[in-house]
């Protein structure tokens, strides 16, 4: 049987290989995710008719090359091209796509393995996990710290879980954000050097009052207006002013302050004059007996407070404290981190998405459902990582990776494999008549 007729048929098999591989590339054009393939082929054993020889010096003849013919045509490998796909502008805030290498962590259930991803069509099931489109997981952490500067640090070391936006072990009930009770009150702006001297401070009328809102630890809401007047004035020294805390009107919004009363002393430049207090601990009692909170004690700081002849314009600039807020909304950042937005104002973070990466990411193992396991040649997935860190890229939220596919590339590759397959199986019906004609010499 003729040699050519096999070559012919491994030239067939390979090139429909190839094709099985353009078609599968071009059904995914669309596909979020998805990393393409590639065939590519190799030639198969070689069969020697006759060996080389060596030139030979003594009579001058020279060296011959090997006789070899080949048997046909293999496929080499399958490989998969992870170049990054085109980014689609979603504007969905649970969509993710990620800039630079790096897979999403995804997991089925407690006992299922680690799976990888490039899709990030993300969502929130009603329970508030942010899973994948298949109903997988996404993994990340959710035990923080807050700094004294206000930023958070995820502990990154501990293994990933699932990330859940309303709930978790560590800050149990996310979708109410705690209130914080009030321990600093800062005024800023202008006591009015003009206005005069007030001996009976009952007068209200020549007082200048300034509302102001604390909060308790349990977020009870409680306005308070402190008021000024001026009580004495030394010829070109200081002058002083008288400040007293109204708690408001008896009942549950009213506090009780322990030492309502104070004064402070300007200087002959309208500034507060050195060494005299401007700054004052307050502890206040809520007057109402209906809910166990404590006493809480607020300072208040009137050191930026100035005395020029201009009118009064003393307000409350930075008052911290809070009352209990409802979660709103999240947003997801391109450090991974989960936001949530309170009903109060506040913010805290619900959740870090983590990252995956693999020395040779080419050498994953395609699953289905656009996910990837580890396979010997991929390197072992060791540790979650941050986005943006040890070699992974940062998440660009409201967008999604398309398809790598090249629509163009995979047409022409169509071509050439179809005509590869036509003149693979001209040499098999060739070889076919030039055995007809062997068998027809008995004639």
């Amino acid at each position: 049987m003729m040699r050519s007729m096999f070559s012919g048929v491994s030239g067939l098999m390979a090139h429909q290989v190839r094709m099985d591989v353009i078609g599968n590339n071009v059904a995914n054009v669309n596909t979020i995710g998805f990393k393409s393939g590639r065939v590519t082929f190799q030639e198969v054993f070689s069969q020697t008719i006759k060996g080389a020889s060596a030139p030979d010096a003594a009579t001058g003849r020279g060296g011959t090359n090997p006789m070899q013919i080949g048997l046909g045509i293999g496929v080499g490998n399958v490989d998969t091209i992870v170049t990054r796909g085109s980014l689609q502008r979603t504007d969905n805030p649970t969509d993710l796509a990620i800039e630079g290498d790096g897979f999403f962590i995804v997991q089925g259930g407690a006992g299922d393995t680690y799976r990888f991803t490039r899709a990030g069509n993300f969502g929130i099931d009603k329970l508030g996990n942010l899973v994948a489109g298949n109903g997988m997981n996404v993994m990340g952490w959710q035990a923080y710290t807050r700094n004294p500067d206000g930023s958070y640090e995820f502990d990154t070391e501990q293994p990933v879980g699932p990330i859940n936006i309303y709930y978790d072990e560590f800050n149990n009930n996310k979708r109410i954000i705690a209130a914080r009770a009030t321990t600093d009150a800062v005024f800023s702006g202008n006591l009015d050097s003009s206005r005069p001297i007030i001996t009976n401070p009952d007068d209200s009328n020549v007082q200048f009052k300034v509302p102001v809102t604390v909060y308790d630890d349990l977020g009870n809401q409680y306005k308070l207006t402190i008021k000024f007047w001026k009580t004495a004035a030394s010829a070109g020294t200081s002058t002083t002013w008288t400040w007293e805390i109204d708690g408001g009107a008896s009942g549950g919004n009213a506090v009780t302050p322990s030492t309502a009363q104070g004064t402070i002393t300007f200087d002959n430049f309208g500034r507060i004059q050195a060494g005299s207090t401007s700054a004052f601990d307050i502890q206040l009692s809520p007057q109402t007996t209906d809910i166990g909170v404590q006493p809480f004690t607020v300072r208040f700081d009137f050191s930026n407070l100035t005395m020029y002849n201009a009118d009064s314009s003393v307000k409350p600039t930075n008052v911290n404290g809070y009352p209990t807020g409802n979660l709103v909304s999240f947003n997801i950042g391109p450090d991974g981190i989960i936001t949530g937005i309170y009903s109060n104002g506040q913010q805290q973070p619900l959740g870090l998405i983590a990252l995956a990466s693999f020395e040779n990411p080419a050498g994953l193992q395609k699953v289905g459902d656009n996910m990837f396991i580890p396979s010997t040649n991929s390197g072992d997935f060791n540790k979650a990582v941050k986005p943006g860190s040890e070699g992974v890229g940062m998440l660009n939220p409201g967008t999604l990776e398309m398809s790598n596919v090249d629509l163009s590339r995979e047409f022409t590759d169509m071509i050439i494999t179809q005509r590869g397959f036509q003149a693979n199986s001209r040499i098999i019906t060739t070889s076919d008549e030039m055995l007809q004609e062997l068998v027809n010499l008995k004639r």
